[in-house]
């Protein structure tokens, strides 16, 4: 169990920064991960015949990630009041402004997520996001515009709202 444990340490940091990405919170990232980690290591013979047993691992994550079940108040996402008018060099208001994307993929239904979060987090091509998804092509590009057209008709609103104010 050597390679197991060569694996995870290799590994380990990559998939909690990936499951973060998915779940929007270090503490359930660590969780999911943790019981992936142990699947893998159940079926580990398996798992590393694979061709690339990072990516069947990361596979796992997803799957585990798209049919997670949680209860309902591990799905409560944390709403702050919106920060008061900022400088464009302030620390606040960058942080401000990743606080509302983390929100709008947190809204995201899961498989959109997952693309987006394939395509532009682990920068993964369709065909290898359709292969980890098992689905095809297709489907991942219109996961993909249905995912950024919710992401940038929020913005827009924001952006409307500013311009009444002003």
């Amino acid at each position: 169990m050597a390679d197991y444990e060569d694996f995870v340490r290799a590994h380990l940091p990559r998939l909690l920064r990936y499951a973060t990405m998915l779940t929007g919170e270090r503490e359930q990232a660590a969780d999911l991960v943790q019981d992936v980690l142990v699947k893998a290591y159940r079926r580990w013979s398996r798992v590393s015949d694979a061709e690339h047993p990072d990516r069947y691992v990361l596979r796992m994550v997803t799957n585990d990630y798209l049919s997670w079940r949680r209860s309902r108040s591990a799905r409560l996402i944390a709403v702050g009041d919106p920060p008061d008018e900022a400088r464009l060099d302030d620390f606040a208001s960058d942080h401000a402004a990743r606080e509302d994307m983390w929100q709008r993929l947190a809204r995201l239904p899961r498989r959109q997520r997952a693309v987006v979060v394939l395509r532009y987090y682990e920068q993964l091509a369709d065909a290898d996001i359709a292969d980890l998804l098992g689905c095809a092509q297709a489907t991942v590009r219109a996961h993909a515009r249905k995912a950024l057209t919710t992401l940038r008709h929020g913005l827009d609103i924001d952006r409307m709202a500013q311009a009444k104010e002003s």
